[in-house]
């Protein structure tokens, strides 16, 4: 929002999602982008109001996959929370949900569902208020509202994300970082109980992508894998016109050890899994038990697009 390895063949009958994907190479320096193909990514809408700010997948079946999308809107009557389903290679169908709380939220940039709770799903915004919703039918009720801490002053937060580990909940969460400033990656113990939710100690370490290499945003949205691999995207946002670029990544990993601590290893050197031209990703999710993954954009005036890609690691 504006605000100032993987494969060597596709697999049959997936060469469309496939085209216009750059592979690193072994080397630790940036890939040389290659523009994807425009009829790679599936629109969400056209405008500043229809981008993808974060993104959580919550169905699939066959080839049809279905997530829940928020988006970084500030004025009343502008959607928030939206269900999108879509087949790669052919429209989404993008359904609005109602928000409902004491409060509207503000620019909100990620969302994540709540391990062991169906339905449960944790949004946060940029100033670093969380948001625990439950989903049912086309509402989200608010259940309760939060403040993520151990923030700096200037942190803008692009990112968030929750995963078992070792029978412990963890959460992961990111200052964005802009060009010579790092961001800054969280990690704590979570817990919902009942209508509250809290926080252990915090552990934090600092990330740069390899790419893009100008107007970077070092972390726009981050998942954790089955393994406990932190995937990253980067993101170049030069003006809502663009020119965009961006990056996944494979920026390190998060661990919860017997005693409830968190540890966090984030990658001097984050191994750059696959480039893209022309978009800007702030949403990443993967799909379940796979390898394949669902990447949003918010393209600012260009509105927001879906693809499908081979990049989670297990």
């Amino acid at each position: 929002m504006r605000r100032t390895s993987l494969m060597s063949t596709c697999v049959a009958g997936a060469a469309a999602l496939c085209a216009g994907l750059t592979l690193a190479a072994p080397a630790q320096a940036a890939p040389a982008a290659r523009p994807a193909a425009h009829q790679d990514w599936v629109s969400t809408g056209t405008g500043m109001t229809s981008g993808v700010s974060g993104m959580v997948v919550t169905g699939r079946h066959g080839d049809r996959i279905r997530a829940l999308v928020v988006r970084d809107n500030k004025k009343p009557g502008e959607n928030r929370l939206a269900r999108t389903e879509y087949v790669p290679g052919k429209k989404a169908h993008v359904e609005p949900l109602d928000w409902r709380g004491d409060d509207l939220p503000v620019d909100l940039e990620a969302i994540d569902r709540v391990p062991g709770h169906p339905g449960s799903y944790v949004a946060v915004a940029s100033g670093g208020t969380g948001y625990r919703i439950d989903v049912e039918g086309r509402t989200a009720r608010v259940r309760d509202t939060f403040t993520l801490p151990g923030l700096g002053e200037d942190d803008n937060v692009e990112n968030f994300a929750l995963s078992a580990r070792d029978g412990k909940l963890v959460a992961v969460w990111a200052d964005r970082g802009q060009d010579n400033r790092p961001a800054t990656v969280y990690a704590a113990r979570a817990s919902f109980t009942g209508d509250d939710t809290g926080f252990g100690a915090v552990t934090r370490h600092t990330l740069r992508t390899p790419y893009p290499k100008t107007h970077v945003r070092h972390a726009s949205d981050l998942k954790i894998t089955e393994s406990g691999r932190l995937l990253v995207s980067a993101a170049s946002d030069p003006g809502d016109d663009g020119p965009f670029a961006s990056a996944v990544l494979d920026a390190g990993r998060v661990h919860a050890g017997a005693d409830g601590t968190v540890s966090l290893h984030i990658a001097g050197s984050p191994q750059v899994l696959a480039t893209f031209e022309g978009h800007k990703v702030e949403a990443l999710s993967c799909l379940p038990h796979s390898r394949w993954g669902v990447l949003g954009t918010d393209d600012e005036n260009a509105g927001g697009a879906l693809r499908t890609a081979r990049f989670c690691t297990r």
